[in-house]
């Protein structure tokens, strides 16, 4: 329950003068026996009032706090840290432009676009687009927002000079113009209904026209840049004119980059740091059982696949491909591999926490006589190359779980472990049989666009499909939601019965955090709240 709803439905129950009453008697410090005393006096029956009595306390409990100051540790830090929301390339990255911007729209916890600079946006076509701008939003400096500012914030990533890591999500904004005074209008080359999302993701921040210089991190967000040394660590203080009433909470955070996951840990446990990213599901325990700790799990559509090239290699053949999806015991990978830190996959890569995943499609079995037949139909002997390594997490654990499965089946797997350094541009997309790792994508459109439509450049298994590439175009221009959900649900079936991937579980991020710390909730973009936590936290008194 939102903090907000549990304070209406309290006042819902004794009007809003007694419920005003009762919280000013909460922030002076009364208990709970002094404010069912103040109810009963006035006439209230016992068992009615012991129970709003309780409403009150908790809808008082979860009253955010203003003030304090948080140290929080990402897993990483480079000396290409930036400030510049186009060349965004990590959680330490995004964690840290989401303190100083905000984007037009912004993903919740279903990765559904809601409104943030942008107070609407509409389309008639899901090919032109007009946004209407928020009134009364500053930038740090004083300058109010305008939309020349927006304009120039998205078309700069379609110049190539920008060198914007999401130049190839920009190429389709034909045009983007001032329509009003507080409107600006897109243009697509084609419809696309996700670009409410598309916008929402963090390279999309808006900056003020022209800003060429980043380093002074001038933004709308909720916090004010202090103090940025790439590789080292930011500092940021509150913005009192901030456009969201009553945010952020923190007078000031300071972030900082630990590579290291067990230093990470003990930089929590020894009270130096308030919130980490990236805990090992086998720091768990540790942190849960020392007093004054917590963890905080995000699941998400991150997973690690198993790639089976249809264009060379055993993978050419569809039995193969058939027989290796059923020698995965996904169960047995999701407790003993990632300590039920996982949920079940199926052979495709739209996860359950995404508005279009498809639930009813069948689960695949671990079958290992469907698993031998496949495999002795395909009529590949001897030993079959397997690539994996620490890079593709979980990977060498899964492969050595498949190789014990396999033998059982009749066939003989070759595991070879490479090194994480080097792994992604030698091995992933050049292995017959190998292992691959996607972190999750902002929508199922992006994430199909970039992974499995014929001609994308991380097609991992090769896998061409004429009436998927048409079905992809044709959903992104379906603006009715549930037309729209059948066909991302055709899609997800054929994945699931023809590539070249096999996808055992989804993986879920985990962070710890001092027990103080409240306000975290899961958005599946990544940890630490999809990397939103700074507006949203506060400390316990």
């Amino acid at each position: 329950m939102s903090d907000s709803s549990s304070n209406k439905s309290f006042e819902n129950l004794v009007g809003p003068g007694e419920s005003l009453r009762v919280m000013e008697s909460l922030r002076r410090g009364a208990t709970r026996r002094d404010i069912l005393a103040m109810l009963m006096a006035g006439g209230m029956q016992a068992t009615l009032a012991g129970g709003i009595a309780g409403a009150a306390m908790s809808a008082h409990a979860q009253t955010p706090r203003k003030g304090g100051r948080i140290r929080v540790a990402g897993a990483t830090a480079a000396a290409t840290d930036t400030l510049d929301p186009a060349k965004q390339s990590n959680q330490t990255d995004y964690s840290r432009c989401n303190m100083i911007y905000n984007g037009l729209t912004s993903l919740d916890g279903s990765l559904t676009p809601q409104p943030a600079l942008a107070e609407s946006f509409t389309t008639k076509d899901a090919k032109t687009w007009v946004f209407t701008l928020r009134k009364g939003v500053t930038f740090h400096d004083g300058k109010a927002l305008s939309p020349a500012d927006v304009v120039f914030s998205v078309m700069r990533h379609k110049d190539p000079a920008t060198a914007s890591k999401a130049k190839v999500l920009a190429d389709q904004i034909d045009s983007a113009k001032a329509t009003g005074p507080n409107e600006v209008t897109f243009v697509l080359s084609a419809p696309n209904a996700d670009l409410p999302v598309i916008l929402g993701t963090f390279h999309f921040h808006i900056v003020k026209e022209g800003t060429t210089d980043f380093n002074a991190g001038i933004g709308t967000g909720p916090y004010k840049l202090k103090e940025f040394k790439p590789g080292v660590r930011s500092l940021v203080v509150r913005n009192d004119a901030y456009w969201k009433p009553g945010k952020p909470y923190l007078d000031e955070i300071e972030f900082v980059g630990i590579g290291d996951e067990s230093a990470r840990v003990n930089a929590l446990l020894s009270g130096g740091m308030d919130l980490v990213g990236s805990v090992n599901p086998r720091s768990v325990e540790r942190v849960k059982s020392t007093p004054g700790f917590g963890i905080f799990v995000t699941q998400s559509g991150q997973y690690s696949d198993l790639v089976m090239r249809k264009d060379v290699g055993p993978g050419t053949n569809p039995d193969f491909v058939l027989g290796m999806k059923h020698l995965f015991d996904r169960e047995q990978m999701k407790k003993t591999i990632a300590l039920d830190y996982a949920v079940v996959a199926n052979d495709q890569p739209i996860d359950p926490t995404n508005r279009f995943y498809f639930a009813g499609l069948p689960q695949r079995p671990f079958d290992l006589d469907k698993a031998k037949f496949h495999l002795q139909k395909s009529g590949i002997t001897g030993k079959v190359p397997v690539v994996a390594s620490p890079a593709a997490l979980y990977s060498v654990e899964i492969a050595l779980m498949l190789q014990q499965t396999a033998q059982r089946a009749g066939l003989e797997l070759d595991l070879k472990r490479m090194p994480a350094d080097g792994y992604w541009s030698n091995h992933w997309l050049n292995s017959h049989v190998g292992f691959g790792n996607v972190n999750p994508r902002p929508s199922a459109d992006v994430l199909l666009t970039q992974f499995f439509q014929s001609g994308a450049a991380w097609n991992e298994s090769r896998w061409k499909n004429e009436k998927f590439d048409q079905l992809l175009l044709a959903s992104r221009a379906e603006t009715d939601l549930a037309k729209r959900k059948q066909m991302y649900a055709d899609m997800q079936t054929m994945i699931h019965q023809e590539a070249g991937i096999g996808i055992p579980l989804f993986l879920a991020s985990i962070d710890g955090h001092s027990s103080k710390l409240k306000g975290l909730s899961p958005i599946p973009l990544g940890g630490l709240m999809g990397y939103n936590f700074a507006e949203n936290v506060w400390l316990e008194a």
